[in-house]
Parts: C-alpha cells; sequence; structure tokens
C-alpha cells in the first residue's frame, strides 16, 4: 500500500469512527460529548478548507446540534474523499503556508496535516469515550484495528 492510499484507508475508518460515535450520540445525548464531536468535525473542515485554499466556515468551536454534526460529518467525510482520489505524492508533499486560529503564520507539508487531521480525531474520540463512560455509558467503539477486523473500514 502506498501512502496515498494508506491514506484513503484512514480516512475511510475516520467517516466509520466519526458515525459510530454519532450512532452513539443519538441513543445517549451528553452536551460535553457533543461539544467535542462538533470540534472533530469543525477542526476536520478547517484543514480540509487550507489545503483547498478556501476562506474558514466555522469557528474551530462551533455550538452544532446533532443535527447539524450528522450533516457536517457527511459532507466532510465526501469532501477528503474527493480530496484524496484526485491525490497523487506530490499531493502529500506539497508545502502548505496558512495561518492558524490565533493568527500565526505556519507552512506544513500536506502529509503532515492529514496525518495531524486523523490524530487530532481519534484524541478527541478518547474524550467522548471517556466523558461517555463517566455518564454511565458505553461509548462507541472506534478503534481503528477493530474497525479493520470487523471490515467495517475499507
Amino acid at each position: 500500500m502506498n501512502l496515498v492510499e494508506h491514506f484513503r484507508q484512514v480516512f475511510a475508518y475516520d467517516d466509520w469512527a466519526n458515525r459510530e460515535v454519532l450512532n452513539k450520540l443519538r441513543e445517549c445525548p451528553n452536551a460535553r460529548s457533543l461539544q467535542l464531536f462538533a470540534h472533530i468535525l469543525s477542526a476536520e473542515r478547517v484543514w480540509f478548507e487550507r489545503v483547498q485554499a478556501q476562506k474558514q466556515t466555522f469557528p474551530v468551536w462551533p455550538d452544532f446540534s446533532l443535527e447539524t454534526c450528522s450533516a457536517q460529518a457527511e459532507e466532510i467525510s465526501t469532501g477528503w474523499k474527493q480530496y484524496l482520489a484526485l491525490a497523487n505524492d506530490s499531493t502529500l508533499q506539497f508545502a502548505l503556508t496558512y495561518k492558524n486560529s490565533i493568527g500565526e503564520t505556519w507552512t506544513s507539508n500536506v502529509g503532515d496535516i492529514l496525518t495531524h487531521v486523523i490524530l487530532h480525531s481519534a484524541y478527541h474520540r478518547g474524550q467522548i469515550a471517556a466523558d461517555m463512560r463517566a455518564s454511565g455509558h458505553t461509548p462507541a467503539h472506534t478503534d481503528f484495528i477493530h474497525g479493520i477486523r470487523q471490515g467495517l473500514v475499507e
């Protein structure tokens, strides 16, 4: 598997894991978990918009309803799939200059940005799992290897 194919796989995992969390939030509404999930989706959009040289649509910590999260999860997943369908090794090496949420200018290559998106989302899904457990609920099982073993991630 080459690096572009790897990113296609881990973004498919990200989509699956986000849908699992969304389904669990429908069963067990939790305000803090919803806030964290909205942040995941907004941050994914921020990075997507950066690699597309688009203006930022949402704040990093938006106030999304569950319905808005559902729509955003679908929209951002589709966007990443389309982006990665056209990606190649040169895409991953491209040095992108952008401003972060506090106005600092940085340059990162796209491959590092994609890795960050996946790790950032997984980190916050872990926080959601801990929050749901603390609230007496069983969180979604979103481990990457679980999704692969079960054939839930292509």
